[in-house]
């Protein structure tokens, strides 16, 4: 295995059709035994505390959107083709709405149709991924170009 990426069998840790890893997570749980991730993306309404990874902050309030959603796409893009030789995470408060939104944003660029990406990530990431009809319309939305 390429001691660069995840170990598959990790909780939490979503496998994109392309075989990219990608790390889902919750930020009000510790963080979870093993290697530390090269790149984070951090889906909150405020500034996250530091980490000793490189990491992006995307503004995103809890069950909505990003503030900014251009930024959030070249953070999404960043994740995704850094995903192909690097452990990243991306991760929210508990794990699940904006973490799955996200992280179905992932499958999109990774070629999983718009409209397929929320049922892939509940089916490989937590069930209960994307919590809001606006989220799911967002990921339905969302673009490989950007």
């Amino acid at each position: 295995m390429n001691d660069h990426l995840w170990d598959p069998g990790t909780t939490g840790v979503l496998r994109l059709p392309s075989g990219r890893l990608v790390r889902g997570r919750g930020l009000r749980h510790p963080l979870p035994e093993g290697p530390a991730p090269a790149f984070g993306v951090y889906l909150l309404g405020k500034e996250p505390p530091a980490v000793s990874w490189e990491a992006r902050w995307v503004r995103w309030p809890d069950f909505w959107l990003p503030a900014d959603r251009a930024a959030a796409a070249g953070a999404l893009r960043e994740a995704w083709e850094r995903a192909e030789a690097e452990r990243v995470e991306v991760a929210c408060g508990g794990g699940v709405g904006r973490t799955g939104t996200a992280l179905a944003c992932l499958a999109v660029l990774d070629g999983v149709p718009g409209d397929e990406a929320v049922a892939y990530v509940r089916a490989h990431y937590k069930a209960r991924a994307v919590e809001t009809p606006w989220q799911r319309r967002y990921v339905a939305r969302f673009r490989k170009g950007g």
